[in-house]
């Protein structure tokens, strides 16, 4: 019989999330950096990383192995 270890599964799962969302990251600061030299607003911008900030966290509410492989940056 093979058991998962749940909390070892939710450390995967906030690595592969970590590293999904580093490039999407970057790309934000890049149009941060543009929308600040051009006056431009970034409370959008400012969202959407602090989105992709909290993403891991949802690892925490997840109680089976189903719902870790469900989780996605993108979603």
């Amino acid at each position: 019989m093979i058991t998962i270890n749940i909390d070892k599964a939710k450390d995967i799962t906030k690595q592969r999330l970590r590293l999904e969302r580093e490039p999407l990251l970057a790309a934000q600061d890049v149009a941060f950096q543009r929308a600040l030299e051009s006056s431009a607003d970034t409370a959008a911008i400012v969202a959407e990383k602090q989105r992709l900030r909290d993403v891991t966290a949802l690892v925490d509410t997840c109680s089976t192995l189903d719902e870790l492989k469900a989780l996605e940056v993108t979603s």
